[in-house]
């Protein structure tokens, strides 16, 4: 467990000083095989907050420091008030 931590902490510190995303590790804390990282990002445009997030998935991929695998983006897009 505990090298499973080190390389949760590592990617979540490494993605957060990229990117600039909220990032936590969400499920699987009980586990030494799988751990669940969720990223979250604010914008005012749907496409760029999808590029970071995808660039986000990417870089953590490249890292090779775990096997990613799946991923889901979802886009919470809320109206506009006056």
């Amino acid at each position: 467990m505990k090298q499973k931590r080190g390389v949760v902490r590592s990617i979540i510190q490494r993605v957060r000083n990229r990117f600039n995303l909220s990032v936590a590790e969400v499920g699987g804390q009980d586990t030494w095989q799988r751990a669940s990282i969720g990223l979250g990002a604010v914008g005012s445009d749907e496409v760029s907050v999808r590029r970071q997030l995808e660039k986000a998935l990417a870089f953590i991929e490249d890292l090779h420091l775990a096997e990613v695998l799946g991923s889901e983006v979802q886009i919470l897009d809320l109206p506009e008030e006056d």
